[in-house]
C-alpha cells in the first residue's frame, strides 16, 4: 500500500466536520477543532471552495457549508447501492461474530421479505431462505419495520379483525400489537419469542437510509436451546451494531 498523503487527510477531516451540528463552520472553528495551523486551514478551505466542495454561507459572512460537489458524489454513491448486496455483506460479518443466523428484511404491505441471509454455523439452526415472505407482526424484523410507520400507514397495512397466527405465541390482537410497537419505538430494538417459529427467538434493529428513514431491519435468530437473557443482550448489541453499519453503507449519518 502507498503512504497516506497528510494534506488529503486534513482536507477530508475538514469535510467530515460538516456532518455535525448545523452544517456550517468558520475557518477559526475548523482550526480550533482540528488543532491545525491557521494558514493550513485557510489554504485547504480556499481549495475546497474553489472546487465547489465548500461554499460560503451568503447570510453568514465567514462561514461555509458543503457545496454541490459533495452532493454529486453522494448521489453517485447512492445510485450504485444495492441494499440486498450491502445487506448480505453486513449479515455475513455479524454471523461470523456470533455464529447465528442473520437476516436483512424489508416491508411489503403487511409482510416482510428476507432479502439477505447468512446461516448459523451450528448444527441446530433456523431454516429459512432469502426471498421468503412472512407476516410482519410475527417476526422481530417485521415488528421493527411496522414500528417505523405512522399510525395512518399502520392502519392501511394491517388487516381488519384478528391477525393471523404462526404459533401459539403470535400476536393476534391489533391492540396488543400496537402496544408492542410502542415499546419497540421506545427501545429502538424488537424481540420475537417463538412467534414465527416455536423453536426460535430473534432480535432485530432498524436500518436507515441517508434521509434517516427506516428502509430495512437486520435480525439475529437463535434456537431456544441457545437463548438466555445474557445471550439476548449480546445479540441485541450485535444487531444494533450491524444495522448501524448497514445504515452507514446506505449513507445514514447518526447524530451524536
Amino acid at each position: 500500500m502507498g503512504r497516506r498523503v497528510p494534506a488529503v487527510s486534513r482536507a477530508l477531516d475538514i469535510l467530515e466536520l460538516f456532518l455535525e451540528g448545523d452544517g456550517t463552520l468558520s475557518a477559526p472553528e475548523i482550526t480550533r477543532r482540528l488543532q491545525l495551523p491557521r494558514t493550513t486551514v485557510h489554504e485547504l478551505v480556499t481549495t475546497l471552495a474553489a472546487r465547489s466542495y465548500l461554499v460560503p454561507v451568503a447570510e453568514q459572512p465567514g462561514r461555509y457549508r458543503l457545496g454541490v460537489r459533495t452532493y454529486q458524489l453522494g448521489s453517485r454513491y447512492a445510485e450504485q447501492l444495492d441494499l440486498a448486496a450491502e445487506g448480505q455483506q453486513v449479515a455475513r460479518a455479524v454471523a461470523e461474530t456470533c455464529g447465528e443466523t442473520v437476516h436483512v428484511a424489508v416491508l411489503e404491505d403487511a409482510d416482510v421479505i428476507y432479502i439477505a441471509k447468512v446461516d448459523s454455523t451450528h448444527a441446530v439452526r433456523m431454516v429459512s431462505a432469502a426471498g421468503r415472505r412472512l407476516p410482519a407482526h410475527c417476526t422481530a424484523v417485521g415488528k421493527m419495520l411496522l414500528a417505523s410507520l405512522t399510525p395512518e400507514e399502520l392502519d392501511e397495512r394491517l388487516p381488519e379483525g384478528e391477525l393471523p397466527a404462526m404459533t401459539p405465541n403470535s400476536l393476534t390482537s391489533p391492540a396488543e400489537l400496537r402496544g408492542a410497537l410502542d415499546d419497540i419505538r421506545e427501545a429502538g430494538v424488537a424481540t420475537e419469542r417463538q412467534e414465527s417459529n416455536a423453536d426460535v427467538c430473534c432480535v432485530a434493529a432498524p436500518v436507515r437510509d441517508r434521509a434517516g428513514q427506516v428502509v430495512a431491519a437486520l435480525s439475529v435468530s437463535v434456537p431456544m436451546i441457545r437463548w438466555s437473557e445474557e445471550r439476548q443482550r449480546e445479540l441485541t448489541e450485535l444487531a444494533l451494531r450491524g444495522a448501524g453499519q448497514l445504515s452507514e453503507r446506505l449513507g445514514h449519518h447518526a447524530r451524536a
